[in-house]
């Protein structure tokens, strides 16, 4: 793999959701996605990870697949790890680690593996290992081959950045975005949450609307790897395709603590003067004035 040379792309999301996520991919204009277990990918390069990131909203996690070869045991593993060009893909200042699995291989010891991956790494390139390191490369040998993927996007994407107030058992954004799409929700009507909780369903529906980026305000991993250029990754991020939404957005709840999550986060999404959060029952719920829309709830 090279800096230049397009690869596989994984696109993760919970399982049984892959074909809605990948309708959501195609949507958001990546060529050929495909369905696999426990996501989608699509190829390309760094430009598209950087894309994935930055505009996908059903995907938890983005991983870059940088090889596959065979392995039937540890010292090959090293070996093949070893004739990786290392130092195109990690920086030798940053901290790395390992994560491995191991299914029907002759290797199964899956911390040994890592361990093996670990060295091999540090005797080419000399980037320092660390346990809580930000970098992380995932091994994974299966049938006698490996592939070694690294994480491109640090923490996992439904942290988008900019909700920092949550109930006790928040709905992820990611799964939240993905059952809108499921519902045929395209952005264009309004959208009601009557037990909304930390305000997931109707804050999602809200950016859709706007069509803000769901990684417009965090950092990812990638932007400590070698391949990372920042002027043409702000030249990314400055590209605004918002608008201001048609429906309105409406989610109530009876805990008052649960309205003034959702009216911060909101508020911090920017998408407040679209959203009207209001404390009240099921019971007391009346339908807000205006079109038909989408009634979508958590319970």
């Amino acid at each position: 793999m090279t800096k230049q040379a397009d690869f596989e792309i994984f696109l993760a999301t919970t399982p049984g959701l892959e074909s809605v996520l990948c309708s959501e991919v195609r949507l958001k204009g990546f060529k050929k996605p495909t369905v696999v277990p426990g996501g989608v990918t699509i190829k390309g390069g760094w430009p598209e990870v950087w894309r994935a990131n930055l505009w996908v909203r059903g995907a938890s996690r983005v991983l870059a697949r940088l090889v596959s070869f065979p392995a039937l045991h540890l010292s090959q593993l090293e070996r093949r790890t070893r004739q990786m060009a290392w130092a195109e893909i990690l920086r030798a200042d940053v901290p790395f680690r390992v994560e491995a699995s191991c299914s029907g291989s002759r290797i199964y010891h899956a911390g040994a593996a890592a361990e093996r991956i670990t060295n091999a790494i540090e005797k080419t390139l000399g980037a320092p290992h660390s346990p809580d390191a930000d970098i992380v490369l995932k091994a994974r040998i299966e049938q006698n081959i490996c592939t070694i993927s690294i994480d491109t996007s640090g923490e996992l994407l439904h942290k988008r950045g900019h909700k920092e107030a949550v109930n006790r058992a928040p709905l992820r954004e990611t799964m939240a975005s993905l059952f809108l799409l499921q519902c045929g929700y395209t952005g264009n009507e309004p959208v009601l949450d009557p037990m909304c909780g930390s305000g997931t369903f109707v804050i999602e529906a809200a950016e859709i609307a706007a069509r803000l980026n769901p990684g417009r305000t965090r950092h990812f991993a990638f932007e400590h790897l070698v391949s990372f250029n920042s002027e043409a990754w702000e030249q990314m991020r400055a590209v605004k395709s918002s608008r201001t939404p048609n429906a309105h957005f409406y989610g109530s709840d009876r805990d008052a603590g649960a309205i003034a999550m959702s009216r911060a986060n909101a508020e911090r999404a920017d998408v407040a003067t679209c959203t009207t959060f209001t404390q009240q029952t099921i019971s007391e719920l009346t339908p807000p004035a205006g079109p038909a829309g989408l009634v979508i709830t958590n319970p």
